[in-house]
């Protein structure tokens, strides 16, 4: 990456961020006793700061430096993955939201373990740990490592991960997961203050002129669906496997269910659900757009993924380059601290306690810190290797593409029908990831050409068949009680007037998204 400049007050404004970030976690250290407090702050998390937490934690892995890179290489269908979260949290507030609730769970697996049996509970488990570390923290690593060797140059990508790493171990270790979600609203509103910065400034560049921006675009790029053949994003991949990768990701990641199963209250879970949908929807326009205009104001770069701190270097004054490079830090970071404390959650609530039930509440809180500080070196070695792909958004995609339909197809299914069994379960998981092993080695052979998303629809569907096939042949089973989900769970807790109710929201926020994607059809 071409050497980016920082002056004395850029630097002064990101240090002021990280100050106000380290108080944060530590003050709230004084509140994080033990376990609880750790993984599900004590509880306590209202709509708001859910809300704005989703959203941080979920943008650093998949936007600014991905979104804006793949925008720049391929176009602007790349924001379809980002408009699907709307109605995916839609969903994910009327029917999983209350399952986990009124279950008092304390990880994802742990509700597989209730609808079916503690063995489905260790697989998704293990599978969840691996997808967290290698997957999600070394992907945000790398991508964070990326940026400070632009502006560091004698800095390698171990070292630049390795610190960002620490910082959110730190941080997080001290104030446990009241620490992730209050920090990330503050990472929230800089980044979307910053995102909003570079976008109005690089349209500025062109003089406001989108003629320029659709001259300068390849043949497609302006488009959000594309046509079958495209080597990119074919457009029966965003309708049959955009929205699988979306399920798992939004429903049953544990990294962000983490701060759901921390809300005070089901409406305000449904409510932070929902305004996460809403905030993902600008994304198209401040996070998106710009990576297709920077082919108007940039000379060519040699990896999409330099576009986004590039822009910074190039249009940015003084002092708001620090804000925004902070902004850029707060994405990264407000992932790393969320995926580091749901791992150590996997870990210490999954495997330790069950085996050692003798432990209290305290000690079982300083184990979950040692993990966390286990996982960032982990993670901080994985994410150099990131370097090998063709860019950071393809190998976030394509790594969940074969680890995830399986999962989703048991979530799904078994959240809505009681037939299928442990049996079932298992059948489902083993056959389904059997047959992506297949897929993945056809693949890299030659022998099969699929796009990653049409992978996850295929293995989607097969393991639905499976699921249904094994629950219909199984024997009889009863799920414990309410680990299926019923039309009365649907209803609010309280009756809630007008635009309270989470029904009248959920249905605005459809009608909005639908807007959105008719206006770039």
């Amino acid at each position: 990456m071409q050497q980016l400049t920082l002056a004395g007050a850029d630097f002064f404004v990101i240090g002021i961020y990280f100050a106000i970030v380290f108080a944060i976690g530590f003050y709230l250290a004084r509140r994080t006793h033990d376990a609880d407090d750790l993984f599900l702050a004590g509880r306590r998390l209202g709509w708001l700061p859910i809300g704005f937490s989703l959203f941080a934690s979920n943008i650093s892995s998949t936007t600014l430096i991905g979104l804006a890179g793949a925008a720049y290489t391929w176009g602007i269908a790349v924001a379809n993955y980002e408009w699907m979260a709307a109605p995916i949290l839609i969903v994910f507030a009327i029917l999983l939201i209350p399952l986990y609730l009124r279950g008092r769970i304390g990880t994802v697996p742990e509700y597989l373990e209730r609808r079916f049996d503690r063995r489905v509970r260790r697989y998704f488990s293990v599978l969840t740990l691996v997808s967290n570390i290698v997957v999600d923290t070394a992907g945000t690593l790398f991508a964070g490592a990326l940026v400070l060797t632009g502006f560091f140059p004698g800095l390698d990508l171990f070292s630049g991960a390795l610190l960002l790493a620490a910082i959110a171990a730190a941080y997080t270790a001290a104030g446990g997961l009241a620490a992730v979600v209050y920090t990330d609203v503050l990472q929230a509103v800089i980044l979307l203050i910053g995102a909003c910065l570079v976008t109005f400034l690089a349209f500025a560049a062109i003089d406001f002129d989108w003629s320029r921006v659709v001259a300068a675009a390849e043949p497609g790029q302006l488009e959000l669906f594309l046509p079958l053949t495209d080597p990119n994003l074919p457009w029966l991949g965003t309708l049959v496997g955009v929205p699988v990768l979306g399920f798992y990701f939004w429903c049953t990641n544990q990294f962000i269910v983490q701060r759901v199963l921390g809300a005070r209250s089901l409406a305000d879970a449904r409510r932070g659900a929902l305004l996460a949908g809403l905030l993902k929807l600008p994304v198209l326009l401040i996070m998106v757009l710009p990576g297709v205009m920077a082919i108007a104001i940039l000379p060519p770069l040699a990896q999409g993924d330099q576009v986004f701190p590039a822009l910074i270097s190039e249009l940015l004054p003084t002092g708001i380059r620090g804000l925004v490079l902070a902004a850029l830090v707060a994405a990264l970071m407000s992932s790393i601290d969320s995926t580091l404390n749901a791992a150590s959650a996997l870990l210490t609530l999954d495997f330790i306690k069950p085996s050692r039930p003798e432990l209290t509440p305290r000690q079982l809180g300083w184990i979950g810190r040692g993990a966390i500080l286990l996982f960032m070196l982990l993670s901080a070695s994985i994410a150099p290797l990131i370097d090998s792909f063709q860019g950071l958004f393809h190998y976030l995609q394509t790594a969940l593409a074969y680890l995830v339909p399986p999962v989703a197809a048991l979530f799904l299914v078994g959240s809505l029908w009681r037939r299928p069994g442990p049996g079932a379960a298992l059948a489902t998981l083993i056959g389904g990831h059997g047959l992506s092993l297949v897929l993945f080695a056809s693949n890299q052979l030659g022998l099969l050409n699929l796009h990653f998303t049409l992978v996850a629809g295929l293995l989607f569907g097969i393991s639905l068949l499976i699921l249904t096939v094994a629950g219909l042949g199984g024997s009889g089973w009863e799920p414990a009680p309410r680990t299926v989900w019923t039309r009365a769970m649907a209803r609010p807790e309280e009756p809630q007037p007008g635009w309270r109710d989470y029904r009248v929201q959920a249905f605005v926020l459809l009608l909005l998204t639908v807007a959105l994607v008719w206006s770039f059809r």
